[in-house]
């Protein structure tokens, strides 16, 4: 049993919650003393609840003069002094308009009867202030929304992101604009625009109806197909996952990436969280964990992706400081909650998947680094201990066992070596990155994943606020804050599409 700190969904008031286990899960129960009793899964299985958490990592947070923690969080956002991780991706959303009206959107979407569209200056400061971050500045950001590419100027808002220094760029897009335009694919190609982060929910037609309220499959086969052909070629597909609706087709959908390897670099899975518009009175019949997810991909690949694959984001963090202590550079650590986020590499060799722990040993390469990483610090030159450590690193990997060409020693080697982007770029081109990243709502939300959060959204009056503090307390506010009315002359020409143009785009 242990306790943490959690909010009653109707109230929101900070009430004492207990973690337990029972039938092999781990349960979230608590009691507000106006609204009663609330019991949901945090996490559904105790085995890998306890593997994962062992990846447990405290970063620096982020220096921050905006916010001094009182005691107030989750409101008390800005960030607050006693934030533990970094911002590793930061969002912004550029506007809260849409050209779609999905039943899932977490951000609820032009449903509050006004536009919030910070205009390009605002956005620039936002991008400012990320930079600015110390003791590291964000190098990723994420424009989103509502639906990005409904603003004309987002090609101009792109370029100004890799001027100003940002090292990757992506946008969170439905697919619909690129879909109908290979030139707009193309402007966004130029601009400097690195991955389409594309909602993609399945491999058939029964899903999408579910989740976007038409058949847009074939929408995200033209989008995917318009990439390829403008070389936009790194789009991840990030299906929202719930139960019943596209569990049944996650073996399916990595299959399809698989295939589409020279234009999808990953998968993000995003099992649902119970925020925005979608029906909360589901939630016992359609929650599903990152644990499930793990399960299911197993059965459905006959095995072919085991549990024993997947690791916490936070595993990372023995590599990044080993490469930082090399540079003698501070770089991003991606010290988020281990039960945040899961995520693991896999290759297709003679057409079957293969993981990287299937050739690789990813504890023992772990320690070994961390063990290594102190002889690093400090002053003097690290050639000759670096020479050392890189001669140890075959004894971690089987590369009779890895894809034929892969040359997997060489890539890690000289990512260890040079820890550039490029480095690293290399490592995923030859690679199909797998991830899920569960986001919490008011039902099962823990304070101190919050306070590990590395996903945070910046807004207009200078202020970075973690993921799921923004989604659940923070949004509304701010949204309202920095509208305006809605006048007809913003709205995109595909903005009211009907079923009929949707399916045609």
């Amino acid at each position: 049993m242990k306790h943490i700190l959690s909010v009653c969904p109707e109230c929101k008031k900070v009430i004492d919650s207990t973690l337990f286990e029972e039938n092999g899960k781990i349960m979230l129960k608590k009691i507000c003393p106006e609204h009663g009793t609330f019991m949901d899964i945090y996490w559904s299985d105790s085995k890998l609840y306890d593997r994962f958490r062992r990846y447990s990592y405290v970063g620096n947070g982020v220096s921050s003069k905006s916010t001094l923690f009182s005691g107030g969080c989750p409101w008390d956002c800005g960030i607050c002094s006693k934030h533990k991780t970094g911002t590793l991706l930061a969002n912004i959303d550029v506007t809260n308009r849409c050209n779609l009206n999905c039943p899932v959107c977490f951000a609820n979407a032009k449903e509050n009867g006004f536009v919030y569209e910070p205009d390009f200056e605002q956005i620039r400061e936002m991008m400012l202030t990320l930079r600015n971050q110390e003791p590291v500045p964000c190098y990723a950001v994420q424009f989103a929304g509502g639906e990005p590419t409904v603003r004309e100027d987002l090609p101009e808002i792109i370029e100004t992101a890799r001027k100003l220094g940002f090292s990757q760029v992506q946008i969170a897009t439905n697919g619909v604009r690129l879909a109908k335009s290979q030139e707009y694919c193309e402007a966004l190609k130029t601009a400097g625009l690195h991955t389409v982060y594309l909602s993609f929910d399945g491999v058939s037609e029964e899903p999408y109806r579910a989740t976007r309220g038409f058949d847009a499959f074939p929408l995200k086969q033209k989008a995917l197909e318009n990439c390829r052909q403008t070389g936009l070629n790194s789009v991840v597909l990030v299906p929202t996952l719930i139960k019943r609706v596209n569990d049944h087709q996650v073996g399916d959908i990595v299959r399809f990436a698989a295939k589409n390897g020279n234009v999808v670099r990953g998968v993000n899975f995003q099992p649902v969280a119970f925020a925005g518009r979608i029906d909360q009175t589901l939630r016992k019949e359609q929650r599903i964990t990152i644990p499930d997810l793990v399960a299911l991909l197993e059965e459905q690949t006959e095995g072919e992706i085991p549990s024993s694959a997947w690791y916490p984001a936070s595993a990372a963090v023995p590599i990044i400081r080993f490469v930082s202590a090399v540079r003698k550079v501070p770089l991003p650590e991606f010290t988020v909650h281990p039960l945040c986020g899961a995520a693991t590499y896999i290759y297709e060799s003679e057409g079957r998947l293969i993981p990287i722990s299937e050739f690789v040993d990813v504890d023992g390469f772990l320690e070994f680094l961390e063990s290594v990483t102190p002889e690093f610090e400090g002053q003097g030159s690290n050639v000759i201990k670096l020479t050392k450590v890189l001669y140890h690193i075959s004894r971690y990997i089987d590369e009779a066992r890895s894809p034929k060409d892969l040359k997997i020693v060489s890539l890690i080697s000289n990512f260890l070596k040079n820890g550039t982007r490029e480095h690293a770029a290399q490592f995923h081109r030859k690679s199909l990155f797998l991830g899920a990243m569960h986001f919490q709502d008011l039902y099962n939300l823990d304070l101190e994943r919050i306070k590990y959060c590395g996903i945070h959204y910046a807004t207009p009056d200078g202020r970075v606020i973690p993921f799921c503090t923004y989604n659940n307390f923070h949004r509304e506010g701010e949204e309202a804050r920095y509208s305006k009315q809605y006048r007809k002359n913003m709205e995109f020409e595909g903005e009211n599409l009907d079923v009929k143009e949707r399916e045609e785009a």
